[in-house]
């Protein structure tokens, strides 16, 4: 069966891109790859193929190359920036190539709010905190459900993560206390998490805007909000703790 492999090449970092990610790469007879969002570093290790930009294309040019390339029986790849399913628009290619007979096949990657948590140092869910990630985008030309207004998600004062949103951002703090976290609420926005030229700007709601804006940042970073970021104090985990049990962990005999 003629297949397609839409993979993710992490958020920027080569190193942090999967051993099997890279071993496709390598292999491959075409990639489609996203625009700049892909570092120079992973496309050279395209050994072989034919890369074609899809900044440069519409959808129906990405669905031609997918398909008539697949049914040639070619190692052909649809390379994504982080992973695949988050904001990667991949649903609507794997339906394309299924009402034509050809499978997709999935790896994921390393997604860049994980990038973001890594460059911050940030346990996202932290006992005593919240046992909760939200991951949303502010709403302009996309449009998102009523239920998922941020105002409303606020609410839950979890860990909030917001992609594609940073040129939002003042009006991402306006809905976040709206919603009832308090002006004081830790807050942080890391611009090309991973990349050599990374920034990250930490404050409260009620300075970010002003910090991120004075760096000129409008595009391609994380904003995550949640007291996770500075937490006054938290709980330790269980996890590691003498009186508890474990029912799934067990030790495993060093094989050396």
């Amino acid at each position: 069966m003629s297949r397609v492999y839409f993979v993710g090449c992490g958020p920027g970092d080569p190193d942090l891109i999967t051993v099997k990610a890279k071993k496709l790469l390598q292999k491959a007879d075409v990639v489609v790859y996203s625009g700049s969002l892909i570092p120079d570093q992973i496309l050279k290790m395209c050994k072989k193929a034919k890369i074609h930009d899809a900044a440069g294309l519409v959808r129906e040019e990405i669905f031609e190359i997918l398909q008539n390339n697949a049914m040639q029986g070619k190692l052909i790849i649809r390379l994504h920036d982080g992973d695949p399913a988050i904001y990667g628009a991949i649903r609507e290619q794997t339906d394309n190539l299924q009402k034509n007979g050809i499978e997709s096949v999935v790896v994921p990657g390393v997604t860049s709010f994980l990038a973001s948590s890594a460059a911050l140092g940030l346990q996202l869910t932290l006992p005593g905190i919240t046992q909760t990630i939200i991951i949303t985008r502010a709403e302009k030309r996309t449009k998102v459900p009523k239920a998922e207004q941020i105002s409303e998600l606020a609410k839950h004062k979890s860990t909030m993560i917001f992609y594609l949103s940073v040129h939002l951002l003042s009006d991402i703090v306006k809905e976040a206390i709206k919603g009832g976290y308090a002006k004081t609420t830790p807050a942080a926005v890391v611009y090309r998490a991973s990349w050599p030229d990374q920034k990250i700007i930490t404050g409260i709601l009620q300075d970010i805007t002003k910090k991120v804006w004075a760096e000129k940042i409008t595009r391609t970073a994380i904003v995550i909000i949640g007291d996770v970021i500075q937490p006054k104090s938290y709980e330790f985990s269980k996890l590691y703790d003498k009186t508890f049990s474990h029912g799934y962990r067990k030790a495993k005999r060093n094989p050396r």
